[in-house]
């Protein structure tokens, strides 16, 4: 059973689809699994929602996606690395929903443990509280955002066994764990699978009960 986890970039294609929501791990392409990025670009699914920190590089991370335009949506906290993100946003060919870094990181939580929503004073007073829910509590104003969910999330690790159990390494780890809780579908690229037993359970982070999928980095 545990051994169905392992496929190939190949057959995990068979989940993409035409207008699919996905999360993706990584800052700046750090933590991005880059393999199933480009699985999904030969696959050729388009009009997507990505959620994620930033769309990296033109040519790293989820980039490759931005510049051969098939992503309708994207969710994110910044675009300033990748200047087609920004192109694409100005001529209209894209929808960008930027959202500050803690919140973003907050709502993907509150979409994986089933909460209705996080309050927050971060925005309260600018651009971001337009068209949201405002909350004053004890005197204090709040910006009700709403929980992340998403089709696919794609995470990438340094380490796993066969069960799923990953191991991040470093800056890396990012948003990869609350991605892992906020999609009905993960898949995790990682760099070693090893046998059952063989991680320290201290060392794992996103147990392999969250994880639908694993594929060895490289492996076609």
């Amino acid at each position: 059973m545990t051994t169905q986890k392992i496929t190939s970039y190949k057959e995990v294609q068979q989940y993409f689809k035409d207008g699919m929501t996905l999360m993706y791990g990584g800052f700046v392409g750090c933590g991005t699994p880059e393999g199933l990025v480009r699985a999904l670009l030969e696959h050729g699914a388009r009009n997507l929602t990505l959620i994620g920190n930033d769309t990296a590089l033109p040519n790293t991370g989820v980039g490759p996606l931005i510049v051969n335009k098939r992503v309708k949506k994207l969710i994110a906290s910044h675009i300033g690395t990748n200047p087609e993100t920004g192109r694409q946003l100005i001529a209209k060919e894209l929808e960008v929903d930027l959202v500050p870094q803690g919140t973003l990181a907050e709502r993907i939580r509150c979409g994986g443990s089933g909460l209705g929503g996080v309050l927050t004073p971060t925005g309260v007073g600018t651009i971001v509280e337009q068209g949201k829910t405002k909350m004053t509590l004890d005197g204090v104003d709040y910006l009700v955002e709403r929980p992340l969910r998403a089709d696919v999330a794609f995470l990438k690790a340094k380490k796993s066994d066969k069960m799923g159990n990953l191991v991040y390494e470093r800056a890396a780890r990012n948003f990869n764990p609350l991605m892992a809780l906020a999609a009905d579908l993960v898949i995790a690229e990682v760099d070693e699978v090893v046998e059952i037993g063989e991680i320290d359970p201290d060392m794992v982070v996103t147990p392999g009960a969250l994880v639908h999928k694993i594929i060895k980095a490289g492996r076609e």
